[in-house]
């Protein structure tokens, strides 16, 4: 299991590239897909809201991970079912 900082609040993901959001300016978000397991969602890592895309992943249902982006890097999923954290990895208290 990996600790991390809770940095703000937990947001349902934006499901259109021009919703896209920082996520607080966060340079790690947890990501986590809160469908069933084996429901599978893509995500988005783009330069701004609407802007070019730099990165994507599919987070399987019920799993969580962290990503790495620039503070005014944006992100978006393909479903509601994708909840975005700001978080610190580096910081445990």
């Amino acid at each position: 299991m990996q600790i991390s900082r809770i940095l703000g609040a937990t947001i349902t993901a934006p499901t259109s590239t021009g919703a896209a959001v920082t996520v607080s300016d966060a340079q790690y978000v947890m990501i986590f897909n809160s469908a069933a397991s084996g429901t599978n969602h893509a995500v988005a890592i783009q330069t701004a809201a609407s802007g070019t895309t730099l990165g994507n992943v599919t987070v399987a249902g019920q799993e969580r991970l962290i990503i790495k982006k620039d503070p005014d890097e944006v992100v978006y999923a393909a479903n509601a079912a994708i909840l975005l954290t700001p978080v610190n990895p580096m910081v445990v208290n």
